[in-house]
């Protein structure tokens, strides 16, 4: 289980949604406060997400399970991260958060072998081609480009990404980037 303490509603929920994507198997809470884990055996959780004012506010708690804790900061700088702790800049777009999210799992979880053995097997449910399209969407390729680059057509490229999200059940391309990092697709560096 998974907590993010964070008294953010709206950031929480996003984040909770991003990790159960990852992670599917995976249960992810979230919390208001410090005290609001505390009532929820904080000891049961293998990971805090915790906001970075929330962190300040209680950094003892966090000290004490600093291999456990993630700080979710408002910048990348070095300078304005916690020293001793796993931190993650929030305020980027989708795609660098998604790739900073897939980062973390793949060196916290050796490449997914740590993880439970339904998140590192999948059955293949994409076409050998739509496999490609997929790959080239999720290193940031347009329609027009993928389609030049497989030297197919325009429209079946739409038909092939229509295709890819129905199977996936994907409704974004962040969605379709950790899908793909996830099963071995594309590698974390080429997104």
């Amino acid at each position: 289980m998974v907590a993010i303490i964070d008294p953010n509603t709206p950031a929480a929920l996003g984040l909770k949604a991003m990790l159960q994507e990852l992670i599917p198997v995976m249960d992810v809470c979230t919390f208001g406060s410090v005290g609001e884990l505390a009532a929820n055996k904080p000891e049961s959780f293998f990971h805090y997400f915790v906001a970075l004012n929330v962190l300040l506010e209680n950094r003892a708690f966090f000290t004490e399970r600093r291999s456990k804790t993630i700080v979710l900061t408002p910048s990348a700088a070095e300078e304005a991260q916690p020293r001793g702790f796993h931190s993650i800049c929030t305020y980027v777009p989708e795609r660098q958060l998604v790739k900073s999210l897939l980062a973390l799992e793949q060196g916290a979880h050796a490449g997914g072998r740590n993880l439970p053995p339904a998140v590192g097997a999948h059955r293949r449910v994409l076409s050998d081609r739509e496999a490609e399209v997929l790959a080239l969407i999720v290193r940031g390729f347009i329609n027009k480009e993928i389609a030049d680059r497989l030297n197919i057509g325009l429209s079946t490229v739409v038909t092939h990404r229509k295709n890819i999200m129905e199977k996936l059940g994907a409704r974004s391309v962040s969605a379709l980037t950790i899908y793909a990092v996830v099963n071995g697709y594309v590698g974390i560096d080429s997104i």
